[in-house]
């Protein structure tokens, strides 16, 4: 939370990648009323006030409740699974089809979806970073370190992903590394996605991320 995927997710869109945002897919499901009357019953009927989410409330519960964390994520997330499926059939449908597919995922490997990925990209910033640009939005700054507790540990994600963006400077620089991000993919999928082992790329300053 707050470490920018979704800005990078949005740089490789301007460069002609087709987006599919699981959080936006996420608050449609809560959107649905099978959803909310399953989240009402495993949950609690003070979860759902006259048929809306109460996200604090759920947020509340599903951050200091672990199991109820898994009950929400067994009722949403295979919600979001087939939106998403059905999202992208009908882009790869489309003449031309766009040449990246991108998922914007928050859960990709607690989910298991990084199995299903051609290459994973994690963007990642420091965490004081994070909880500012929280804030600065008018959000809560202590739901990034509860977010976070409810994830594996960054450095495991970290240590997961194929492609790293290092999130802790300014828009230059972040825009540099999607640039080279949007190379480093094409040219993956040149080759073909399956065929090359996949390794970090150089940041704009030529380091290892």
């Amino acid at each position: 939370m707050g470490a920018g995927k979704s800005t990078v997710a949005a740089a490789l869109a301007r460069r002609g990648a087709a987006v599919i945002d699981a959080d936006q897919l996420s608050r449609r499901a809560v959107e649905d009323p099978v959803v909310l009357e399953r989240i009402a019953r495993e949950l609690g009927p003070d979860h759902v006030r006259d048929g809306r989410l109460d996200r604090a409330a759920t947020a509340r519960t599903v951050f200091t409740d672990p199991a109820a964390r898994r009950r929400l994520e067994a009722i949403v997330h295979p919600w979001v699974r087939a939106a998403a499926a059905t999202a992208e059939a009908a882009l790869l449908r489309a003449v031309p089809p766009p040449p990246m597919l991108v998922h914007d995922v928050p859960l990709l490997f607690e989910a298991g979806l990084d199995r299903q990925m051609d290459a994973t990209v994690m963007v990642h910033a420091p965490l004081a970073l994070r909880r500012a640009r929280v804030e600065a939005r008018g959000g809560d700054p202590d739901t990034v370190e509860r977010r976070d507790a409810a994830q594996l540990p960054i450095e495991q994600k970290m240590a997961r992903a194929d492609y790293l963006i290092d999130n802790g400077a300014d828009e230059h620089a972040l825009e540099a590394q999607a640039a080279a991000l949007w190379t480093a993919l094409r040219m993956l999928a040149s080759r073909g996605a399956a065929s090359t082992p996949l390794s970090p790329f150089a940041d704009a300053r030529g380091e290892s991320p």
